[in-house]
C-alpha cells in the first residue's frame, strides 16, 4: 500500500505556543519569569523540550549544565501534558487533504519525536487521531528521528511498503530521516522555517495542504 507519513509539530499542527508555554512554566518555577517568546522562539519549540530549555537557560543562567536541562525536562513534559491544546491548531486544509488521500487508498501515519503518549493525546484532543493508521513517537522503537527506524516502523504499522512511501516534515531532522530511510521527503513552507526549507533540498515543497494530493502523486504515484 502506498503510504504517506507525517511529522506532527510544525507539519500537521502549529504547537509552538503551547510548547513555549510549557518551557516558560519551568523558568517561572525557577524565578526567572517567562524567558522564551512565543513568536521569536517558535522555531526552537519544534526542536523539542531540551532545545527550548537550553535556549532559555542560555538567556538567564550563564554556565548552566546539561544537568540543569535534564532536571527541568520532566517538569516541562508535565506542564505540557496538562495544557497541550490551549493554543495548538491544525494547519489549514490538513484534515481535508488527508481524508482525500485515504479515499484514494493511501495509508497515512505519524512519525514524531514528541513522546508517543503526548502525541496520541494531542491528536485525540484535536479530534483527528482516527485518521492515522500508525503512531510512532520518541523512543517508541528505542530511537528517535533522524534514525530511520521510527519511520520504517510508522510505514509498517500503517500497513505500507517503504519503497512506496514518503515523509512530510518541516525540519532538517525530517530531511535526514527520509534520506536515511531511502525515501522522498516533502517539506512544508508554512512551518517555522518557512521558505528556508528550500535550502535542505527536499524532493518536494508543500506550500499548502491543498497541494498534498498533487505532491503525493508526483512522489509515489
Amino acid at each position: 500500500m502506498r503510504t504517506v507519513i507525517f511529522d506532527l509539530d510544525g507539519t500537521l499542527a502549529d504547537t509552538s505556543a503551547d510548547l513555549i508555554a510549557s518551557a516558560n512554566a519551568c523558568f517561572r518555577g525557577l524565578g526567572y519569569g517567562d524567558v522564551l517568546d512565543p513568536v521569536a522562539d517558535a522555531s526552537t519549540a519544534f526542536h523539542g523540550g531540551r532545545a527550548m530549555l537550553t535556549l532559555g537557560f542560555s538567556k538567564v543562567q550563564p554556565g548552566f549544565s546539561e544537568a540543569d536541562v535534564m532536571a527541568q525536562y520532566p517538569l516541562l513534559l508535565a506542564a505540557y501534558g496538562e495544557a497541550i491544546d490551549i493554543h495548538t491548531q491544525l494547519y489549514p486544509g490538513a484534515v481535508a487533504a488527508i481524508e482525500v488521500l485515504k479515499s484514494k487508498g493511501y495509508a497515512v501515519g505519524i512519525c514524531t519525536n514528541k513522546p508517543e503518549d503526548l502525541a496520541d493525546r494531542l491528536l485525540t484532543r484535536l479530534g483527528v487521531r482516527d485518521l492515522f493508521a500508525s503512531m510512532i513517537g520518541a523512543k517508541t522503537v528505542g530511537v528517535s528521528k533522524p534514525d530511520p527506524k521510527p519511520y520504517l516502523a510508522a510505514v509498517s504499522e500503517a500497513g505500507g511498503v517503504v519503497a512506496q512511501s514518503f515523509l512530510v516534515g518541516d525540519t532538517d531532522t525530517d530531511r535526514k530521516t527520509a534520506r536515511a530511510a531511502g525515501v522522498p521527503c516533502a517539506l512544508v513552507t508554512f512551518g517555522p522555517d518557512g521558505e528556508g526549507v528550500r535550502d535542505l533540498s527536499p524532493e518536494a515543497l508543500l506550500h499548502h495542504y491543498d497541494d498534498l494530493a498533487r505532491v503525493t502523486q508526483e512522489l509515489i504515484g
